[in-house]
């Protein structure tokens, strides 16, 4: 009875050995440094980051706020 265990086990255990897969290493994409214009004194965020894929710009305008590529500005900004 033990070997009529043992064998199915064996088997499925020799048919998985060719799925393991080793896990992907974090890549971690460096993002441009960014720099204020001349003259332009730079202000630290007073709020938490919105959402992914903002990051904090300056406004001509308005000064400093969170920027979004295809959202725009955090709290509308134009």
């Amino acid at each position: 009875m033990k070997t009529s265990l043992l064998i199915p086990a064996a088997l499925v255990a020799l048919a998985l050995t060719g799925c393991v897969v080793v896990p992907a290493r974090p890549v971690y994409a460096t993002q441009p440094v960014y720099v204020a214009p001349p003259g332009v004194v730079y202000v630290a965020p007073t709020y938490a980051i919105p959402g992914p894929g903002y990051r904090w710009a300056y406004h001509e305008h308005y000064g400093w706020g969170w920027h979004h590529p295809q959202y725009g500005w955090h709290r509308g900004w134009r």
